[in-house]
């Protein structure tokens, strides 16, 4: 898994925030912008992975030397922070509601779509996040809302980082399923079906019985990708109905 937030924090904050003083070809004219550069590393990672994304196909991408990236961007390390934060503000987080409710749904939805998008996002550790306008957008958006629901500060800080935990890595998983499909050429139900075995030959009731019971009543019915969209409305629901049951409205 790549880990954001290494490298020289000032640089990386200068590039996320395209500041004057970050780094640019310097004498000539330069040959490639910084946002070009981020957005041909995401199509490469979007296409074939992460980590198979390097420097020199970046540089081979947009038919410029390796050298020519390094004036922009020092490495891959800080290269990802700008790829994430990049990704990030592709949530354009504005809604028309004046429900938190319906303001962090928004979010969420989103969040799966992005997630669908690019699926190297899933390889990202974020426990370290790159400082930068993307997660800022994101954080305000969600602070906002869970602000109008009466929750203490300290409850609204703790409420916004228990969506955002628990829609990313739902949505991680999501895009894990319409990945594994696109890498493999085989449907998870295929791939279920391709170990029915296990079922006929393995499985014990007796021994699960709380499964056999769920089993025998209809409750793994659904397809693998089905039930992991279930898994996140189901989930979803119940995190912000706990959250509502311990605020007071404005």
């Amino acid at each position: 898994m790549e880990h954001s937030g290494g490298g020289d924090p000032r640089e990386t904050l200068r590039l996320l925030w395209r500041s004057p003083q970050a780094r640019s070809g310097r004498g000539r004219p330069p040959k490639v912008s910084l946002d070009k550069i981020v957005a041909a590393a995401m199509d490469l990672a979007d296409r074939d992975g992460l980590d198979t994304m390097t420097m020199d196909k970046v540089a081979a991408s947009l038919d410029v030397g390796t050298m020519t990236l390094y004036t922009h961007v020092p490495g891959k390390t800080e290269l990802v922070d700008l790829m994430l934060d990049a990704a990030w503000q592709e949530l354009d987080l504005v809604s028309t509601s004046d429900d938190w409710r319906q303001q962090v749904e928004l979010y969420a939805h989103r969040a799966v779509e992005l997630y669908k998008r690019h699926p190297w996002l899933r390889m990202v550790s974020t426990t370290r996040p790159p400082l930068g306008p993307g997660l800022f957008a994101r954080e305000n958006f969600l602070i906002a809302a869970l602000s109008t629901t009466g929750l203490s500060p300290t409850d609204v800080g703790a409420a916004a980082n228990a969506i955002v935990t628990f829609v990313e890595s739902a949505a991680a998983v999501q895009a894990e399923h319409a990945h594994g499909e696109r890498l493999s050429g085989q449907s998870d139900d295929d791939w279920w079906a391709a170990r029915q075995v296990f079922w006929e030959n393995f499985f014990d009731p007796e021994r699960y019985p709380a499964i056999s019971e769920i089993w025998e009543k209809g409750g793994f019915n659904r397809s693998a990708a089905e039930a992991a969209a279930n898994a996140f409305t189901l989930g979803l629901r119940a995190l912000l109905d706990g959250i509502a049951a311990m605020a007071q409205p404005n």
